[in-house]
């Protein structure tokens, strides 16, 4: 058996050491699984409090994926045998996900999140949460829960709301994905460098005067990446979100999801990209289009925390409900990419139901991610 995430420390100049940890799963393009949380959350806290660690480098083995995004088949075997009912497994695998994001998140020293091929799902968590996130030109990122009738978690409620011009919005509804440019612009990444300098960027990494404060390192690492990104800067590619942007603020300017829909759904653009967004939105669950409207509503004024706090109840319950099931056999079991979702349209979702979602399974005492933040 190999180990699903591979950990190495490497050793610089003066003495210290970089945290490398690789997600090792190939095959099922890293996708995140519960025992890859499970190795990564403990030897990232080690790593943490470890005095001769001066940064963590994460990245994806291969050249395919970072992450493309939680182990969903795993959690649908979950839910089939706890039908109509919670169930234990995905209230563990999102509370420990979760805890994991936001560790990356409040990481107490320079995290630099290698973000080549897909970035999906539970992969954009973990990456949006590092201080140096670097994409390049093979990048693809994307938040596709609607098309598998979740909602765009992992701390969407937090980063979509924080995009310029309503991308955050446009992007949780349509789950359209981005390249490197694209996620420069929204604020999902901040270095743009080819991949074929990953090697030579953890060689100069190695030989950096790095120094006691994590302060002065952050920025050590900031001046590094931006001289690399320089030599890269010529093949990024055209931003979508930039050349799109007037018709995405029109689309979603209204106060209602209704309207929003129906304006993305009629909007007359012969971009291919466009049109993929209008797709995945029109084919995807009208259920998980209403609940990622409401997230980011109600994730406004919430601490990073507190969102979280707020994902897990959605999605514990979207394990429950029955949609999010449904999106995984349609897309990923059977593959019949039919999904018999529960509301035909955006008219018909019902408010109640869409309520149940946000009333929180727990006491503010009981919530199992009631220590976070604190």
């Amino acid at each position: 058996m190999t180990d699903v995430v591979l950990f190495k420390e490497l050793s610089c100049d003066n003495g210290k050491k970089i945290g490398l940890a690789t997600l090792n799963s190939e095959r099922s393009l890293n996708a995140l699984s519960g025992e890859m949380i499970d190795l990564l959350y403990p030897k990232l806290k080690e790593w943490q409090t470890q005095n001769d660690i001066v940064a963590i480098f994460l990245q994806g083995e291969g050249e395919k994926a970072f992450c493309a995004g939680g182990d969903i088949v795993h959690m649908y075997d979950d839910m089939k045998a706890n039908k109509d009912e919670y169930s234990p497994g995905m209230e563990e695998y999102f509370t420990k996900e979760y805890q994991l994001d936001y560790l990356i998140h409040t990481f107490k020293k320079p995290f630099i999140v290698w973000g080549n091929g897909i970035v999906m799902g539970g992969g954009l968590g973990m990456m949006v949460g590092g201080s140096h996130r670097v994409v390049t030109e093979k990048s693809r990122i994307a938040m596709p829960e609607i098309s598998i009738g979740l909602y765009p978690d992992v701390g969407g409620s937090y980063f979509l709301n924080r995009m310029p011009d309503n991308c955050g919005l446009f992007l949780g509804l349509t789950g359209a994905s981005i390249n490197a440019a694209d996620a420069k612009y929204c604020h999902l990444a901040d270095y743009f460098v080819e991949n074929s300098r990953k090697e030579p960027l953890l060689a100069q990494l190695t030989q950096l005067e790095w120094q006691e404060s994590s302060e002065t390192n952050h920025d050590i690492i900031s001046t590094l990446l931006m001289t690399v990104e320089q030599g890269s800067i010529g093949h990024l590619p055209e931003t979508k979100l930039t050349e799109h942007k007037a018709l995405i603020e029109q689309v979603t300017s209204f106060d209602n999801l209704k309207d929003i829909v129906d304006e993305i759904l009629s909007a007359e653009c012969e971009d291919k990209w466009f049109s993929r967004a209008q797709k995945s939105l029109k084919h995807g669950s009208a259920l998980s289009a209403a609940l990622s409207y409401q997230q980011l509503k109600s994730g406004e004024s919430l601490s990073l925390a507190d969102c979280f706090r707020m994902e897990l109840n959605l999605s514990v319950k979207s394990g429950k409900f029955g949609e999010f099931v449904e999106g995984i056999r349609a897309l990923l079991i059977d593959k019949d990419n039919a999904p018999k979702w529960h509301f035909d349209s955006i008219e018909t979702v019902d408010a109640k139901v869409v309520d149940w979602f946000f009333e929180s399974k727990w006491s503010q005492e009981q919530h199992p991610l009631a220590s976070l933040g604190n």
